[in-house]
């Protein structure tokens, strides 16, 4: 097979026009049929199967021809002529008779694949947002380019007076980047942090959710199913409620019998049984980090082996006061 080379929509390769007219006719292909055409996941023409990740489902070219021609609107001037050439490329195939296709509204939920892919669609989606954007963030692991491209997303948003809660690990309140992020911003923005949070989760205008779904976050689930937006609404709220302001207004978390907040933390998990590499997993610290706090925590409890250590702050009642605290 020749080497795919890179094209736009409107220039549709062969391999990849025929391919996606076989879909069409036939409901699905093959990953493997795909692997030496990306042309077709990048434009949004076939996505993976939820329930079986080894077959990729056709999207109905009256809804792939709409997400394309609504990047138009950016270059409008330049770009008039890309939308007729679209028009008369998809025209053909939508005459195509088969087994039917995605819906022309969107899908309860479509399985995003590739980063550019998952980023486009969260863009389009803040497009149309004008209420509010909820977000849990686990880290801030994201290149300077896609750092630009959220921030410019959420300057949008406020502008169109919307507003944004945004939850991070405690870890990361004293990250200045994260403050300085939020200070380049003017509206309704609020950002608290836990000792824990979910993985990452985007629900915009309680319409439209983002989860990942892979590890490495190549693959992501667009959700529009209403009680699944409603759950994921509800279970931001309630984190929301335990969570510590620390943006505009930081709140500093109470120290305990000389144990720290993060020292509580690393007390709870240690009482369960977890690895110091697990529980910096769950925090959001490195290892080093989580062993530093545990031998401070053995020297305030007066703890000489990690099995006293557990037994020592069970009966030091520090976790009992914190939910207290909390209620």
């Amino acid at each position: 097979m020749k080497a795919h080379k890179a094209h736009s929509a409107e220039d549709m390769c062969q391999a990849g026009t025929d391919l996606y007219a076989r879909a069409l006719r036939e409901g699905r292909v093959c990953c493997e049929d795909a692997a030496g055409i990306p042309c077709l996941i990048d434009f949004g023409l076939l996505h993976p199967n939820i329930e079986d990740m080894r077959w990729l489902e056709p999207v109905a070219p009256a809804v792939a021809l709409h997400r394309l021609l609504r990047n138009v609107e950016d270059h409008i001037a330049d770009e008039r002529r890309r939308g007729v050439r679209l028009a008369e490329a998809f025209e053909p195939l939508m005459r195509i008779d088969g087994r039917p296709t995605a819906a022309a509204q969107a899908s309860p939920i479509t399985v995003l694949s590739g980063k550019p892919r998952i980023n486009s669609a969260i863009s389009e989606a803040m497009a149309d947002a004008t209420l509010e954007l909820l977000a849990i963030q686990p880290n801030t692991g994201r290149s300077s380019e896609a750092e630009a491209t959220s921030l410019e997303r959420d300057r949008a948003l406020l502008d169109r007076g919307a507003r944004i809660r945004t939850l991070y690990p405690h870890t990361m309140r004293h990250s200045m980047s994260i403050i300085a992020r939020y200070e380049e911003l003017t509206g309704d923005i609020e950002v608290r942090t836990l000792d824990e949070v979910t993985d990452r989760l985007i629900v915009i205008d309680r319409r439209v959710a983002f989860i990942p779904a892979a590890r490495d976050r190549s693959l992501a689930l667009e959700v529009r199913q209403p009680a699944l937006i409603d759950y994921f609404f509800v279970t931001f709220d309630r984190l929301w409620r335990l969570a510590t302001p620390m943006y505009p207004e930081a709140v500093q978390p109470p120290t305990v019998n000389g144990i720290t907040p993060r020292q509580r933390a690393i007390a709870a998990l240690l009482i369960e049984g977890h690895t110091d590499t697990a529980i910096a997993e769950r925090l959001g610290m490195n290892v080093r980090t989580v062993r530093v706090h545990i031998a401070k925590l053995a020297a305030t409890l007066g703890s000489e082996s990690r099995a006293q250590l557990g037994y020592l702050i069970g009966r030091s009642g520090i976790l009992e006061a914190e939910r207290r605290q909390e209620r």
